[in-house]
C-alpha cells in the first residue's frame, strides 16, 4: 500500500469535512501521477481507426480514472461510497461531490467572514485576546480555501481596534 494512502484512511469524507479530504485526495492522486484526472475533461469515445498513440493514451487515461475512483471510494464513509459507487467517472463524483458540499463551505465562508469584518475589540477587553480570536477566524477562513494576504490580515486587526488605539 501507498505511504500516501494512509492520509486517506485517517480523514475519511464524511461530507461536511470535503474541503479537508479534497485536499488529502489531492496529496494521494498528486504523488501517484494521477491528479490530472480531476483536472482534465473527460475524453471523447475513440473514433474508429484510432491509432495506437490514441488507444494508449484512451486506456492509460482509463485505468487512472479508475484507480482514483478508487481511492476516491476508499476514503468515503460507507453511506457516501453506496451513493457513488455506479456513478461513472471521477470527475463526475468529484462534481456531484463539489455542488452537495461546496454549498456548505461557501455559507461557512460568508459567517466567518461577517463575524471578521465586524469584529470590533470594545474599550475593557484584551487586545490580546481580540487578536487571537480575528487570528483564529482568519486560519478558518484558509481552511475553507479563502486566503488573505498579510497585509490584509493586518488591516483588519488594526481597523478592529477602538479609535483610543490610534
Amino acid at each position: 500500500m501507498n505511504p500516501f494512502s494512509t492520509i486517506l484512511e485517517k480523514n475519511t469524507l464524511t461530507g461536511p469535512n470535503f474541503i479537508d479530504w479534497l485536499r488529502n485526495l489531492r496529496i494521494v492522486l498528486n504523488s501517484e501521477k494521477i491528479g490530472y484526472i480531476l483536472e482534465t475533461l473527460v475524453p471523447n469515445p475513440l473514433p474508429e481507426g484510432a491509432t495506437e498513440l490514441q488507444q494508449t493514451t484512451f486506456r492509460k487515461w482509463e485505468e487512472d480514472d479508475m484507480q482514483t475512483r478508487c481511492y476516491m471510494l476508499a476514503s468515503m464513509n460507507n453511506e457516501l461510497q453506496r451513493q457513488y459507487e455506479k456513478m461513472g467517472t471521477a470527475k463526475d463524483i468529484l462534481l456531484h461531490l463539489q455542488e452537495l458540499y461546496g454549498e456548505q463551505s461557501r455559507i461557512a465562508r460568508y459567517e466567518i467572514s461577517k463575524e471578521l469584518f465586524r469584529t470590533r475589540l470594545t474599550e475593557e477587553a484584551d487586545v490580546s485576546v481580540h487578536v487571537l480570536k480575528i487570528i483564529n477566524m482568519i486560519e478558518r477562513l484558509e481552511n475553507l480555501d479563502f486566503s488573505m494576504d498579510a497585509n490584509l490580515q493586518t488591516d483588519l486587526i488594526l481597523q478592529s481596534l477602538p479609535d483610543s488605539f490610534a
